[in-house]
């Protein structure tokens, strides 16, 4: 694993028309920001809203953490100025919703450029739809500037007239689908949000689905689902401990080969996935 790694477990999606809650995120223990000009935002408070978000990215003040701006859809009356501002701003990401195809994420990337959106600004892709989740691959390899898939399931259910249920079971084809294009891609990919913000057993579970899934982390839509995000994709204390021991293993036997670890084969894949679960933990411990 990289050394690199970056924490993106919690990444909560914050209107932008709302300033205490601009405020109060200066405060919470969450990876990333979505500062939203889009759903959360009406029509009438957008203009408003794009110049909080522009003005909360220049402050500075939002710490440590990732922080991006949500723009209007591409053919939205907003779309453009929204682009435009975010650019200028220079967020660590701007999310664009409903992005459809490659040819839209290269028309997003040269309009980024053509904006002076400066180089530590990638491109965060929402997948919502079915012919979006039949060519996540493509999207997801269309730029270099593209860092981030983030799947907008509220859209997806619709789009898909399937229904909500316990489980997600009519999702997990188009979950599944979008997180092995973003693994084929080497991009990071995130689950989308939970809606009912007073069921944390819920919401936990479905914490629980998307690691098993493969996500990173999980878009967010209320303060009180920070911290059970954070604990659900953070290995656990017996995880890095396990990690550990088989590093270690390893690098005794001289790293090659073959070696035995706590009466268990481990190969280099096995070293490789050990090597992820401490740079994950070095990454989230500060936080966590």
């Amino acid at each position: 694993m990289s050394e690199d790694y970056r924490a993106r477990r919690s990444v909560l999606y914050l209107p932008s028309s709302n300033e205490r809650a601009l405020e109060k995120a200066k405060t919470l223990p969450v990876d990333g920001l979505i500062l939203d000009l889009e759903d959360a935002v009406a029509p009438d408070a957008k203009p408003a809203a794009r110049d909080n978000a522009c003005a909360a990215v220049a402050s500075g003040d939002l710490g440590p953490r990732e922080v991006t701006i949500r723009v209007n859809a591409i053919g939205t009356e907003w779309h453009d100025a929204d682009l435009e501002a975010a650019c200028g701003a220079g967020p660590d990401g701007i999310v664009v919703p409903k992005v459809g195809s490659a040819d839209e994420v290269r028309s997003l990337v040269a309009a980024m450029e053509r904006h002076g959106a400066p180089d530590h600004t990638w491109l965060w892709a929402m997948v919502e739809t079915p012919a979006a989740v039949l060519d996540a691959r493509a999207i997801a390899t269309a730029s270099d500037r593209l860092a981030v898939l983030v799947l907008g399931t509220n859209d997806l259910v619709k789009e898909l007239r399937a229904r909500f249920v316990p489980g997600r079971g009519p999702l997990l084809t188009s979950l599944s689908l979008v997180v092995l294009a973003a693994r084929a891609a080497g991009v990071a990919v995130l689950d989308g949000v939970y809606n009912d913000v007073r069921d944390l057993e819920g919401f936990v579970l479905e914490c629980r689905q998307g690691v098993d899934l493969g996500f990173d982390g999980k878009t967010l839509i209320h303060p009180d689902q920070v911290e059970p995000c954070n604990t659900a994709f953070a290995p656990s204390a017996a995880e890095v401990e396990e990690a550990r021991g088989v590093v270690e293993a390893w690098t005794a036997a001289g790293g090659a080969g073959v070696v035995t670890h706590a009466g268990r084969m481990v190969e280099h894949l096995h070293v490789e996935v050990a090597r992820r679960v401490l740079a994950m933990d070095d990454a989230v411990r500060p936080r966590s």
